[in-house]
């Protein structure tokens, strides 16, 4: 038996039909993305597991109306006692409230109990964009990395959509023939993560990098097709892109955090120490809460204060 049958039966059929309804309304009504709705199932599989030596046999619905908040605290300190880290903890706890809260919303349970629970703190880790400099250098499609010129236009044209636009990497790679902004484009459509769509606005250097890739690929897009290719004409693998970002950052003598979500970051950071406001900072990065974007504030004050700590005469 391996691992995911061992989760699906330590519930009760009127559990696993419950567990089943919960992810079609989070994949169809809410269009979480598949990775989101399998790590969701997967956390809420393991707490049932964990149910199911904790009270003695596989728990249904019957069951979770009874628990109660020490049932949670046992299943987090379980997961900690593990080794699991303190943002997957708030994960798995997030889904098991997601989970919960779909029963309670049809009258079938009380969520109370969970959600009395507080998640374990977070460390706060800021993003460690580019400096501006650098940012440039690493979408320079003059640098000489690759041996074929076409791949290190197209390399350029993806990490300069990164820089330039301020998509995840996975936002470009999904770009069409069809929907790749062309010469003169102001603005470019995006669909990220949960199928949000969003407008970004697109630079003459964006679609000057993308003509610069087309004209020299071997491989033409087409509609609905790819617009990144790999080297067998394939889509292009995001693994290949962080690779050349890895070569790219050792020419240029820069660190690790140098990585192509890092240009996203770069984005974010020099837009707002461009004097760019973080409503439209949000929604050209397409964050659904506004406390997400705010983190760049924090690496715009860090920075101030290092300046400021260089520079002020009784430092030194």
């Amino acid at each position: 038996m391996t691992d995911s049958d061992s989760l699906l039966v330590s519930a009760k059929p009127d559990l696993n039909r419950a567990i089943s309804d919960w992810l079609d309304h989070l994949g169809s009504e809410r269009r979480l993305a598949d990775k989101t709705l399998i790590a969701y199932e997967r956390d809420v599989r393991q707490f049932l597991f964990f149910l199911t030596e904790h009270l003695g046999g596989a728990p249904g619905l019957g069951d979770i109306k009874e628990l109660k908040p020490a049932d949670f605290r046992a299943f987090l300190a379980r997961r900690r006692r593990g080794g699991v880290q303190s943002r997957s903890i708030a994960r798995a706890l997030a889904g098991i409230r997601s989970f919960l809260g779909f029963l309670e919303e049809r009258g079938m349970v009380n969520a109370a109990a969970a959600a009395v629970i507080r998640p374990p703190r977070q460390p706060r880790s800021l993003p460690k964009p580019l400096a501006s400099a650098d940012a440039k250098r690493v979408v320079d499609a003059d640098m000489e990395i690759d041996a074929e010129p076409w791949i290190a236009a197209r390399n350029a044209a993806v990490l300069t959509l990164l820089y330039g636009c301020g998509l995840r990497l996975a936002e470009a790679l999904s770009l069409t023939g069809d929907t790749a902004p062309g010469k003169g484009a102001r603005t470019l459509r995006i669909r990220g993560k949960g199928g949000k769509e969003r407008i970004v606005p697109v630079l003459p250097v964006v679609t000057e990098a993308i003509e610069s890739y087309l004209a020299l690929c071997p491989y033409t897009p087409q509609p609905g097709g790819p617009l990144f290719f790999g080297a067998r004409g394939g889509p292009l693998n995001p693994r290949i892109v962080q690779y050349a970002m890895q070569k790219l950052r050792g020419a240029l003598g820069l660190p690790d955090t140098a990585t192509p979500h890092a240009l996203r970051h770069s984005f974010a950071t020099h837009l707002l120490a461009g004097g760019g406001d973080l409503r439209t900072i949000q929604e050209l990065l397409g964050h659904a809460s506004l406390s997400t974007t705010q983190v760049y504030t924090e690496i715009d004050t860090a920075r101030l204060l290092e300046a400021y700590d260089k520079a002020h005469p009784h430092n030194r």
